[in-house]
């Protein structure tokens, strides 16, 4: 993912896999962790239609290094730059500077300029996603003792459902209100509310193909997992009627079920809508004097710290 100024400029972007510096501003670049970045082209796109005379190309990493040499680091004769197995340490700027020579055609006068170009890149993960669910039933009576044996038998059928996908039903209640609407007037009826987590015991099971990367698979089980809970709650009257024991008489609300994601991400990574516009929903490292201590979605300040690295669990 990169973040180029002009809309035209990251279509080229994309079908190249190539990102292109720009001497005005940084460009920030985005990278999967645990996979390769995109090339990162040490000249602009204006330049890299020009013919260029003797091309000299200076990488710099973020620890001051230069990179030809380095393991991580696949710098090409033409100055491109991609960076292998990305990790959140390898976070930081990457500057190139590109020297070529200027030939005067009557005087044959040589003349050499240097253009400087800075990418800052970042590693991101996807984030881990909770789904919040919904939904609401009609019951006879606010303070009848079966509406909570219902709403226990209605969580054991959920966990049932999706068990076999490694999730579980967690944070569920319920609250009953009087309801009036102008078709029924005045009735009762059961605000249930859960999370479908794909955390249940097992779950890193799902994960042994890609232990260190699995929030792909992860959310894919999730999803699953919400999708045929919503099934479920659209089969309803005949699932209760055939499976469950002594279920008084509670009407699903039809149409009443929603779903709203909640996301989270891993220590040392966050969301920063205003910082990383063009990843907004990426988990993007914690940048230098910020830590993420759990699955929050925010980077904390490091009051009075000078900690300096990226991915931080903890001021210290």
């Amino acid at each position: 993912r990169a973040e180029p100024k002009a809309e035209q400029l990251s279509v080229d972007l994309i079908g190249k896999n190539e990102v292109y510096g720009d001497t005005r501003h940084e460009v920030n670049v985005y990278v999967k962790v645990f996979t390769n970045s995109p090339f990162l082209v040490c000249m602009d796109l204006a330049l890299s239609q020009e013919t260029i005379i003797d091309p000299k190309y200076f990488w710099i990493g973020p620890d001051g290094k230069d990179l030809p040499g380095e393991k991580y680091a696949n710098v090409t004769e033409t100055g491109k730059l991609m960076v292998k197995g990305f990790k959140e340490s390898m976070s930081g700027a990457y500057t190139c500077t590109l020297s070529h020579k200027i030939v005067e055609t009557t005087t044959q006068e040589e003349t050499e300029i240097a253009e400087a170009y800075r990418f800052m890149v970042y590693a991101y993960r996807e984030a881990y996603h909770v789904y919040q669910v919904f939904v609401r039933f009609t019951t006879t009576h606010c303070e009848l003792k079966s509406n909570g044996l219902f709403f226990e038998e209605l969580r054991k059928i959920l966990n049932s459902t999706i068990s076999h996908l490694m999730c579980h039903i967690t944070e569920s209640s319920y609250k009953c209100h009087s309801v009036r609407t102008p078709k029924h007037g005045l009735q009762h009826e059961l605000f249930v509310s859960f999370q479908v987590d794909p955390f249940a015991p097992g779950w890193e099971q799902s994960c042994h193909k890609v232990p260190d990367d699995c929030e792909d698979v992860t959310n894919r089980r999730v999803q699953q997992a919400t999708e045929r809970i919503r099934k479920f709650f659209q089969q309803l009257r005949y699932t209760l009627k055939h499976e469950a024991r002594a279920v008084p008489t509670i009407q699903y609300v039809q149409n009443s079920f929603s779903v709203t994601p909640i996301d989270s991400c891993r220590p040392g990574f966050g969301k920063d809508h205003h910082t990383h516009q063009n990843c907004a929903s990426c988990c993007v490292v914690c940048g230098p004097g910020t830590y993420s201590p759990n699955n929050e979605v925010t980077c904390r300040t490091c009051a009075g710290s000078r900690l300096r690295v990226y991915g931080a669990k903890s001021c210290y």
